[in-house]
């Protein structure tokens, strides 16, 4: 029996909607073999969306929120698209300890509850000082990189468990790679322990701290650099007299943020010769986290030998 005219459009219909969603699948291969869907993850910034491609490799699909490295993370507000990866992440990797605030209020307005966030302040079991602030900075600090990295491994192993083999060896590898930067930082400490160093923010002090250095900086300077605070002319000045007392063997500032204060503290560190050390908080183009934190060391080391 001839098919009517409304039949044979159902049945065309039909067939084509077979063929877009076979298009659009994620397990067609050209060879015809199913390729897993990659796993989810949202990282705060580019530094952790990174040690996260390390461990991940090719079985991650990685979106990291702050990635410019002109960006100060500290003013960021995030936008539709980073709520749309955070709604659908089954991996987040975000800072704490107030850093990124932003992760954990967008994943409550996206309705994400069922995935794996692994905070990395919480990670390294730091906490403030009697009478003092959380230093949040803590990408810095070798061992809870590493202690990262391991929760980012079984996190993702749990996400994906055919894979969880690869996650563990590529873990293992860049955690052996955190060594030699230890091993540097505690060169330093041998060679130049007890000297004293300027910041313009908290950002590197883990480093500074590991290497053996003292920060002689005033805490209302650093606090209110960070905070985007004015400081008193008092602070100020008790600060400059770091460099023309020569009390401090480096400065180590954050290349990220600026203003009339710092721009006066590299001018001082500069007339009295001493090294100016530039940091930042998320990742220079071009670098990738072992190498940029190499640099970093290794122009700690230098300032101090000069």
């Amino acid at each position: 029996m001839p098919l009517s005219t409304s039949r044979r459009l159902a049945l065309l219909t039909s067939a084509s909607l077979a063929l877009l969603a076979g298009c659009g699948s994620s397990s067609d291969s050209p060879g015809g073999k199913s390729t897993p869907a990659r796993v989810a993850v949202v990282a705060s910034t580019d530094v952790y969306g990174d040690i996260v491609r390390r461990v991940g490799g090719d079985r991650v699909d990685v979106t990291s929120v702050i990635s410019d490295p002109d960006q100060d993370p500290h003013s960021y507000e995030a936008d539709p698209q980073n709520q749309l990866a955070l709604s659908k992440a089954e991996v987040v990797v975000e800072n704490g300890g107030g850093y990124d605030d932003f992760v954990d209020r967008m994943l409550k307005g996206g309705h994400n509850d069922s995935a794996q966030v692994i905070n990395a302040v919480e990670v390294s079991g730091k906490t403030a000082p009697k009478g003092g602030e959380l230093n949040e900075h803590v990408w810095y600090d070798f061992p809870t990189v590493a202690k990262v990295t391991g929760r980012i491994a079984a996190a993702l192993t749990k996400a994906d468990p055919s894979d969880a083999a690869v996650f563990k060896k590529n873990a293992a590898a860049f955690e052996a790679r955190l060594t030699p930067l230890e091993a540097k930082e505690a060169r330093i400490k041998k060679e130049h322990g007890g000297a004293g160093v300027a910041i313009t923010e908290p950002v590197p002090l883990y480093m500074t701290e590991a290497s053996g250095l003292v920060n002689r900086t005033p805490a209302e300077f650093s606090e209110a650099i960070e905070e985007g605070d004015d400081v008193s002319p008092r602070i100020l000045q008790e600060n400059l007299a770091l460099f023309s007392g020569r009390k401090v063997e480096a400065l180590v500032c954050n290349a990220q943020t600026s203003g009339p204060q710092t721009e006066k503290t590299e001018a001082a560190a500069e007339a009295a010769g001493i090294p100016v050390v530039p940091v930042t908080e998320t990742l220079p183009k071009g670098k990738d986290y072992l190498g940029w934190m190499t640099a970093n060391v290794d122009a700690l080391a230098g300032a101090l030998a000069k």
